[in-house]
């Protein structure tokens, strides 16, 4: 399908009038913590019997790691890659691909904690004015050229004149591309993942005139459970995070704990200082993320509104919804909690060309859109 700069210049002037309207190796970190670690907890050793990792009634070897870090790596990647493909995202042969007037091009960043590959989309209209900017991180076997076709964002970019640049995991760094959201050190201010995911994003805004005030950053599962991450550790960078399947901050430290969380069993406490707006969306029938992982990031933008605000709706022909709202006095939201009834572990309303999406809606790479303007 052609889209042409007129149609969306006319685009862009509806959005304009609708917006402010509401409505590191994996294996060798796991291996090294292991050994580090003089006895693995009682806790830890039911849970892996439980999953069938460790026969019942037997220990660990003294000196020797109390799980079998190959078999989690792949369990942990089965459990997202296999029931991220649950949802209706395989791509249709027959449709045919967007043709854009932006440039969709590569780049990468380096820095000490490593080399990551990025795609940035430039949309057509601009012309060197201040714009925002959104880093989107994508889920568990995709790359950027996947993910922006089932979300859609580059139209969006097209359609709000804003840059989006899309990081991309390395297989080196993790076999099935997902980010290391689980990891202690992927967990840490200016050290790991999140140390070159930031600087992917500053490098944009060296060479891009961005709007300081107007930069985002969103994922999908693993991506999101990272997007949780980069917004409670750079509040300085990123104004709004919009999370899809996602997990909250530190909910777990390493795969033991990251497969127990992604069934709804994850580690409490650890809220971030600072609430960053926040949009979250989770489908209620998700099996590979539990839903009440959607609540927990909830808890910080909740505790920090002063009211709230239930609104059920329904897709024509698709999903029925519930979004909750949170704001503050003034009656700015600081977060968005919408539960997508029926869905699964897929990006909402994405399209078909992408893998991991449910066209079901509703429009997940709108809404977040809307929202982050909210923040302005």
């Amino acid at each position: 399908m052609k889209l042409n700069n007129k149609l969306f210049a006319q685009m862009r002037a509806a959005t304009r009038n609708l917006m402010h309207k509401s409505p590191v190796d994996t294996n060798q970190v796991i291996q090294d913590a292991l050994k580090n670690a003089s006895v693995y907890t009682e806790a830890a050793q039911q849970h892996m019997r439980g999953m069938g990792q460790m026969p019942t009634g037997s220990s660990p070897q003294q000196g020797t790691p109390a799980v079998d870090v190959q078999g989690m790596l792949a369990e942990l990647s089965r459990n997202f890659s296999q029931g991220i493909g649950q949802g209706t995202g395989y791509r249709a042969a027959n449709e045919p691909a967007e043709v854009l007037p932006g440039s969709f091009s590569e780049g990468s960043h380096t820095n000490a904690a490593g080399t990551r590959s990025y795609k940035l989309y430039v949309p057509s209209g601009y012309r060197g004015e201040p714009v925002p900017l959104v880093v989107m991180l994508h889920g568990c076997t995709q790359d950027p050229d996947d993910f922006a076709t089932g979300t859609k964002m580059n139209a969006l970019a097209e359609e709000m004149n804003c840059l989006v640049v899309y990081p991309a995991q390395s297989r080196q760094a993790n076999a099935s591309r997902c980010w290391n959201w689980f990891n202690n050190v992927d967990q840490r201010r200016d050290q790991g993942e999140p140390s070159i995911i930031a600087g992917i994003t500053r490098d944009i805004m060296a060479r891009y005139t961005i709007d300081k005030a107007k930069v985002y950053v969103a994922g999908l599962s693993a991506g999101g459970a990272m997007a949780a991450i980069m917004g409670t550790l750079y509040p300085d960078l990123y104004a709004a995070v919009g999370v899809h399947s996602g997990l909250p901050f530190a909910a777990a430290h390493d795969l033991p704990s990251a497969l127990a969380a992604m069934k709804g069993d994850f580690r409490r406490g650890h809220q971030p200082n600072k609430a960053i707006p926040i949009i979250v969306f989770h489908g209620d029938q998700d099996t590979t993320v539990h839903p009440t992982n959607g609540d927990a990031i909830m808890v910080p933008a909740r505790d920090a509104a002063d009211a709230m605000a239930i609104e059920p709706g329904r897709v024509p022909n698709g999903h029925a919804f519930t979004r909750t709202v949170h704001k503050r006095a003034d009656g700015k939201p600081r977060g968005e909690h919408w539960v997508i009834h029926g869905a699964g572990h897929a990006w909402s309303g994405g399209s078909a060309r992408g893998s991991y999406t449910d066209g079901k809606g509703p429009d997940a790479s709108r809404e977040m859109m809307r929202f982050f303007a909210t923040q302005q």
